[in-house]
């Protein structure tokens, strides 16, 4: 009987252990500046992250509505879709179009000074897929963008 409970608390252990051990955040960081531009042209995560945790610093002093940054995440061929839309839904908005399923994450504006951080699930991304990110405040995503690589 000894055995059999042994064996039990074993396997409950294995499998309690294999739980733990599955979810694995990536910490990312990204800054922009009051020269529309990323410090960073590419960002990869290793294919074992289950979350990634980004934060975007905006470097620069000009407030958010005259200069703010995000950062949007989108398959490649939805980047300058992504981008023309959040033009069309406001600062209010995030610049970013409500209910568009083209996003796969994105953080607030920010303006001089100021951070934000967001984390969002690598269960939306597949191996071996294109996608970019940009910044898409009116005007910044033709210099503001750049490669995400998952895998």
């Amino acid at each position: 009987m000894k055995v059999i409970r042994s064996l039990a608390l074993c396997s409950l252990l294995a499998v309690a252990g294999n739980a733990f051990a599955a979810d694995k955040v990536c910490k990312l960081e990204i800054s922009g500046n009051d020269q529309m531009q990323f410090d960073k042209k590419e960002l990869a995560v290793a294919a074992d992250c289950t979350q990634v945790e980004l934060t975007l610093k905006h470097t620069g002093k000009l407030p958010a509505q005259a200069m703010g940054h995000n950062w949007v995440l989108s398959k490649t061929p939805d980047q300058a879709g992504v981008a023309s839309d959040g033009i069309g839904a406001g600062f209010a908005n995030d610049h970013i179009k409500k209910g568009d399923t083209r996003v796969i994450a994105h953080t607030k504006i920010v303006g001089g000074g100021q951070t934000t951080s967001i984390t969002f699930p690598t269960s939306a991304l597949k191996k071996g897929e294109s996608y970019t990110y940009i910044c898409s405040f009116p005007g910044h995503s033709s210099l503001m963008k750049g490669a995400f690589k998952f895998g």
